[in-house]
């Protein structure tokens, strides 16, 4: 539909989307950062109007993938599959993957720390355990290593299993010891590091008792 524009018209619903009209008929929607770059009386050929649905396109997958970044940080690789599953073209995704990482929004090495830190404070659990969730993150192992490298197992294991021994600071001891070291196992702690994560909490769970 190449010709003329007739007008540039505010969505009644979606006042950040325009509505551009080509001699009089409607064209297409475009977001407000594509419609700032036209003006009435702008003639238009076939590759100009492809150019604009192209440019619609990346903007409306530029906004998709920040809604996806705002309740917490996000792995290239997760941002990549939420714009996939919302099936936008891949060249487009690889587009706004750099803008994204450019703006500093995405930082996968960054987000590898953010992600062991929260675990180390609210769940913490082995290094392989940490590992494996971060592999399925599609983060490369260099950005795993640097950030899972620093983790003391013996300290993770121990506040990993501080609320349950608290719960079960009524039991025998066998059965104690027990029950916690598979949960910490569980976690991906190995034997020996559960065992004396558990041991240690008995002790103290009869120290203050």
């Amino acid at each position: 539909m190449a010709g003329r524009i007739t007008a540039l018209e505010p969505q009644v619903k979606y006042p950040n989307r325009f509505n551009v009209y080509v001699d009089n008929q409607f064209a297409l929607g475009v977001s407000a950062l594509v419609a700032a770059k036209l003006r009435v009386g702008q003639m238009l050929d076939e590759a100009d109007l492809a150019a604009l649905v192209q440019a619609e396109a990346y903007e409306t997958a530029h906004e998709k993938a920040l809604r996806f970044l705002e309740p917490r940080p996000r792995s290239s690789s997760e941002v990549k599959q939420h714009l996939a599953k919302k099936q936008i073209a891949a060249e487009i995704i690889e587009q706004v993957i750099a803008r994204l990482t450019e703006a500093g929004l995405l930082d996968d090495a960054a987000f590898a720390k953010y992600w062991v830190e929260n675990r180390e404070t609210f769940r913490p659990r082995a290094g392989r355990a940490l590992r494996f969730e971060l592999k399925r993150k599609g983060l490369a192992d260099t950005a795993i290593t640097e950030a899972v490298g620093e983790i003391d197992e013996s300290e993770s294991a121990y506040r990993a299993g501080l609320a349950r021994a608290q719960r079960w600071s009524e039991l025998e001891r066998r059965e104690f010891m027990d029950k916690l070291g598979a949960f910490l196992m569980r976690r991906g702690f190995g034997y020996s590091v559960a065992k004396q994560a558990a041991t240690r909490l008995w002790d103290e769970t009869r120290a203050g008792s």
